[in-house]
């Protein structure tokens, strides 16, 4: 299965600049993604990080991570959908977390996460981010989904 940016959207509440995947490219439901993160000079965040060589925040690798995740855990399930505005889907733990080469503009980062365990309130993934097949970043990723107050 295939998304493009606007089946994205359609699944996650984040809208840009916070939003970290822009294509998919491969998905089972409940158990894995490949995922695309484009990764232009025009991103805001290389305002900052650093003028003089910019290299995208790690912090942010891992939530473009955490992201592909939100896609692939409810897709076959009706009763959860990360976008809907009753119901957040937090990133509550990052274990292991390595981080093996730089992200600079111009790569194109492909994010692999897989499933370890998926229920109705904490999900546990295997994930890695990676450019031209070398790593860029892993961990073990846990998210949270909580039903919000009104």
């Amino acid at each position: 299965m295939e998304l493009d940016i606007k089946q994205i959207m359609d699944r996650l509440p984040h809208r840009p600049p916070m939003l970290l995947v822009d294509r998919v490219l491969e998905m089972v439901p409940g158990k894995s993604i490949v995922a695309i993160k484009n990764v232009s000079m025009n991103e805001p965040f290389f305002q900052g990080h650093f003028p003089h060589h910019p290299v995208m925040p790690g912090v942010l690798i891992i939530e473009a991570l955490a992201q592909a995740a939100a896609l692939f855990s409810f897709e076959d399930d009706s009763g959860v959908n990360p976008a809907d505005k009753k119901i957040a889907y937090y990133l509550v733990g990052v274990d292991g977390a390595r981080f093996r080469r730089p992200v600079l503009p111009g790569d194109q980062l492909r994010l692999e996460v897989t499933a370890d365990r998926i229920s109705r309130s904490i999900c546990k993934y295997t994930a890695q981010a990676s450019v031209d097949g070398q790593v860029a970043a892993e961990a073990k990723l846990m998210c949270a989904i909580r039903v919000l107050e009104d």
